[in-house]
């Protein structure tokens, strides 16, 4: 029994006793937990305390230095504010003094003030006394005296002014004609330009006659090539050692030439050889285009110009008209434009550039039927060119009214380059032709006896009946065929139209 209990008893005490070691030892270790607490927070408290003290040493320091700070600002402000009363002060003595000399001035102004009125007084009397008088010794009124005068200072200021008048523009006549001539003649010399030959035709020299065969090649197979490849037509006749290339297209004249000479320096002379040749020199004359176009707006100083209007002014050196080279021609009516326009103030830029583009229609590859100043036109709104540019396009040869005096001076540069001697010649059939049909269109009026054209064209002399035509009627027919020329004929410059009248009387004395 006893050993049944103590089995029972020694584990519960075992257990019990665990049990109390492990809440002692607990125990204690939760009160060195509040013993390490209590240490941290007294730590705390003492480093608060110390920060509590730091920052009310930096706030009684801040404290000090923003008073000292007020009291600097202030002591600033007080001498300044006396700085300010002082000056006040001075500025009081001074308007003081100036009230004292005013008030003087204005004593004295008054005193001055009625001794005039005093003296204008004893002058109106006066004045009245003499007026009585000289109305009594001339007999007039003051009034028809006041007249009588005005109407002599009248007459007299009217024939100054008409002598001063009929001075003045004799004057401006004569001054206007020899400022006009001088400009004229100046814009003229400035740029002279080459004149080329107006032909439709080139022709390539050959080393030998028998390059004619190797030209032509088997069964006409080289010259076939050469013809599709170029459009051109290729005569080979009996001149010795000569070929000639006809073609209208200035260009593809030029490609052909190039083209030719290469071969017959190369020697080989076949299709393939022949396609190769034509690409590189179709490619080379591209270039040469681009080039002609760009070298001539850097001469001129014209900038922002399209890429495509680049090219069409190019393809101008090709291009000829009367023997003058329309590139060069479009530079030269440039230059004179400018120089006119800076003569007469207008804007010199606009009229440059509107005269270079004057003939840009002449370049443009076009199947339409417009004429080139119509083409011209298209382009430049293509381009978002000026509107008085495009007026200076389509206006030149008065296919429209101009709208602008930078239009107008276009027109006169494009007649200057045309007409001054030696900018363009004609063929012998296309002049007699001219000068033919000027005397056949004067011919066909009722009334005309005799035409003839003189002056290589720039006159043509009318010699009429003077028993069928008065002299009122020779000043209208002289308008009428004026203006039959102008809508019949293509002409550069003008062309003077005189009518000749002569009434004779014959009698014999016996």
């Amino acid at each position: 029994m006893v050993e049944w209990v103590l089995k029972i008893i020694l584990p519960l005490a075992g257990l019990t006793l665990g049990w109390t070691i492990r809440w002692l030892y607990a125990r204690y270790q939760l009160t060195a937990s509040e013993q390490q607490a209590g240490r941290v927070k007294q730590d705390a408290i003492k480093e608060a305390e110390a920060k509590k003290k730091e920052i009310l040493v930096e706030a009684k320091e801040q404290v000090i230095r923003e008073r000292n700070q007020q009291e600097r600002e202030t002591r600033e402000r007080r001498a300044e504010l006396q700085r300010y009363e002082r000056r006040i002060v001075q500025k009081e003595e001074t308007i003081d003094k100036k009230t004292a000399q005013i008030e003087k001035i204005e004593q004295s102004l008054v005193e001055k003030e009625r001794q005039l009125q005093e003296r204008g007084g004893a002058l109106d009397r006066e004045e009245e006394r003499y007026r009585a008088e000289l109305e009594r010794i001339s007999g007039l009124t003051a009034e028809e005296a006041k007249a009588l005068i005005i109407q002599n200072l009248e007459n007299e200021a009217k024939h100054d002014a008409q002598a001063l008048i009929n001075k003045i523009e004799q004057e401006a006549n004569l001054g206007a004609e020899k400022k006009a001539r001088d400009i004229l003649v100046a814009a003229m010399q400035r740029l002279p330009t080459e004149v080329t030959g107006d032909v439709t035709v080139a022709t390539v020299t050959l080393p030998n006659d028998e390059m004619k065969g190797r030209i032509i090649g088997r069964e006409g197979r080289n010259i076939r090539a050469l013809e599709t490849l170029t459009g051109v037509d290729i005569i080979i006749d009996d001149t010795p050692e000569a070929v000639v290339i006809s073609c209208f297209d200035p260009v593809r004249r030029e490609i052909a030439k190039i083209a030719l000479e290469r071969l017959i320096t190369d020697g080989r002379i076949h299709p393939a050889r022949i396609e190769e040749i034509v690409a590189k020199v179709t490619k080379d004359i591209s270039q040469k285009i681009f080039e002609e176009g760009e070298k001539v707006l850097f001469d001129l100083g014209i900038h922002n110009i399209s890429q495509e209007a680049i090219r069409a002014l190019g393809r101008l050196y090709f291009r000829t008209s009367y023997g003058q080279n329309v590139l060069y021609h479009s530079k030269e009516v440039a230059v004179i434009a400018g120089v006119l326009a800076a003569e007469i103030g207008a804007n010199r830029d606009l009229a440059k550039r509107g005269a270079l583009l004057h003939d840009i229609g002449k370049g443009i590859d076009s199947d339409s039927d417009l004429n080139h100043a119509e083409i011209g036109m298209d382009m430049a709104r293509k381009m978002g060119e000026d509107p008085r540019i495009i007026n200076a396009i389509g206006s030149h040869h008065n296919d429209m009214e101009p709208s602008c005096v930078e239009s107008i001076l276009v027109q006169i540069a494009d007649a200057i380059s045309a007409a001054r001697p030696g900018a363009r010649q004609e063929t012998l059939d296309n002049y007699i032709k001219r000068l033919e049909n000027l005397e056949s269109i004067a011919g066909g009026f009722t009334g005309v006896d005799k035409t003839f054209a003189i002056q290589a064209g720039r006159e043509l002399r009318v010699i009429v009946n003077n028993e069928a035509i008065t002299d009122e009627q020779s000043r209208e027919l002289a308008k009428q065929i004026a203006k039959k020329i102008e809508d019949n004929l293509h002409y550069p410059g003008r062309i003077k139209v005189t009518i000749i009248r002569e009434t004779r009387i014959v009698e014999y004395a016996r």
